[in-house]
């Protein structure tokens, strides 16, 4: 019997600049949850991300620093495959735009929207972001600017665009808004729905090509290359071979598997509306789900590449260690909301909750089993847990910092354990009593090392193997000393 799909994907984050901890959210996210797909639920994974390299900003920037655009696309891709490694990924796919066969899948798509008649050519004038890589409605504008980029003016553009027919499609987004968990959180899927309510606009999805060149060219017209988020959106499937499918990737994840894309809250619009209006248009499934996550802020104002206020996730990691900004980014952040970083409570949480909290739980509870005689725990038998299956529940529903307080309520209920009672001072009173509590104990901590597995895979193996030989060379998480 073959193993149910399950198909998670990223958005893709543009190659414009090196990458940021704004997307190392989204990646870090997703990965917990294609963990714990692929572990505990047994499912078979397709876990998808990659890099947007198409568009008016990367042409821009390529210019200023004298590249060729594909030669800077070329030099900037790697650097977001790097995140892999150091944030410990276990992603499937990285797509790139400029892929042979995603240019031919967004051609593709291209062609089955016309054929249905919702592309079509006509004049137009309007403002233009750039940093969204899209056109602006009065409606759209704070204080004459776009909301998402503040600090960028938008550019009055007047071309002749080929255009889709979103307004077509009011009374089908609204059926697929309406089905349960299409749009988690609730909130989002209600900003959705208004956004659909109150009328929808055809929007542009081509650029002259004389105005800018880098771009998948329009079937058919070499005057224009498509608009970026009509070719960025399609990487969804055709990272999987659509449309030939050769490998049967796209029928077995997208057609007959479980469908999640995961996005920033600033995303509803493009991914929950105009990409699902695209499917439905080409005849292609509509996602099943989508998860929209918050924005890391510094000092209360959004992390953003245009901004210029963001943090390097390669040099936290360098410093602290992978599984101390994970841990900062799955627990630390809400979930679905909005949290702010700064250095200076990133290491009061370190030294709080990874290294007093877990490493020296760890550290105490194999310190006292091996001087004491108590046998290492066999492989954790945890399936009627209360506390797991509430763990489970939480990641069922995409609450993933929820998940993790669950983990860290049994690190701090096992500390009470201890604290009540003393088994380091049981051991010359009543040795065997002391036995049970640290027998216990061991197998409390191997719960938490499994529970870890999605959250901080580095860190629960090292817990595991110490479990195991009842012996910790080094310190899980040594302390930050100011």
């Amino acid at each position: 019997m073959s193993k149910k799909g399950f198909y998670i994907t990223t958005t893709l984050p543009y190659v414009n600049a090196a990458p940021h901890i704004g997307f190392a959210l989204e990646i870090v996210q997703a990965d917990v949850l294609a963990r714990y797909h692929k572990e505990f639920l047994g499912e078979e994974l397709f876990f998808n991300t990659g890099t947007d390299e198409h568009g008016l900003k990367i042409y821009r920037k390529a210019l200023e620093e004298g590249k060729d655009p594909q030669a800077y696309t070329d030099e900037y891709a790697p650097k977001f495959d790097k995140l892999k490694s150091a944030l410990h990924l276990s992603y499937t796919h990285f797509v790139r735009t400029t892929d042979e066969h995603h240019v031919r899948a967004a051609q593709e798509l291209w062609r089955r929207c016309a054929s249905r008649g919702d592309i079509y050519e006509k004049n137009y004038k309007g403002l233009y972001c750039v940093g969204d890589e899209m056109f602006l409605k009065d409606s759209d504008l704070v204080n004459g600017k776009c909301p998402n980029h503040p600090t960028m003016d938008p550019v009055e553009v007047e071309e002749k665009n080929y255009f889709f027919r979103l307004s077509a499609y009011q009374e089908k987004l609204l059926a697929y808004l309406s089905k349960d968990g299409a749009v988690i959180p609730e909130r989002r899927r209600r900003e959705a729905t208004q956004f659909v309510e109150n009328g929808l606009e055809d929007f542009s999805v081509s650029r002259e090509k004389a105005r800018l060149s880098w771009g998948v060219p329009v079937p058919e017209d070499e005057t224009q290359v498509m608009y970026v988020w009509f070719d960025a959106l399609t990487n969804y499937i055709s990272t999987l071979g659509w449309p030939e499918d050769a490998e049967g990737s796209y029928k077995k994840f997208w057609e007959n598997g479980v469908v999640v894309q995961t996005a920033g809250k600033d995303q509803v619009r493009f991914q929950s509306i105009m990409w699902q209006a695209m499917l439905m248009s080409a005849g292609v499934k509509t996602t099943d789900m989508i998860v929209y996550h918050g924005h890391i802020t510094s000092g209360g104002q959004k992390m953003s590449k245009s901004v210029g206020n963001v943090i390097d996730p390669f040099e936290i990691v360098e410093k602290y260690g992978t599984d101390a900004l994970r841990y900062w980014l799955l627990r630390e952040m809400p979930t679905f909301e909005d949290g702010d970083f700064t250095l200076e409570r990133f290491e009061e949480s370190y030294n709080a909750n990874l290294a007093n909290g877990l490493g020296n739980l760890v550290s105490r509870v194999i310190k006292m089993a091996s001087t004491s005689g108590v046998e290492a725990p066999k492989s954790p038998d945890i399936g009627n847990d209360p506390a797991f299956n509430l763990f489970k529940k939480y990641l069922d529903t995409f609450e993933i910092k929820k998940a993790a307080d669950c983990i860290w309520q049994r690190i701090a209920d096992a500390d009470k354990k201890i604290d009540e009672t003393k088994p380091f001072k049981l051991v010359k009173e009543k040795p065997e009593e002391a036995k049970k509590i640290l027998g216990d104990l061991l197998k409390e901590v191997q719960a938490i090392a499994f529970m870890l597995k999605p959250f901080l895979p580095e860190t629960s193996e090292k817990a595991a193997e110490a479990l195991r030989r009842l012996e910790l060379a080094q310190p899980l998480f040594p302390r930050i000393e100011k």
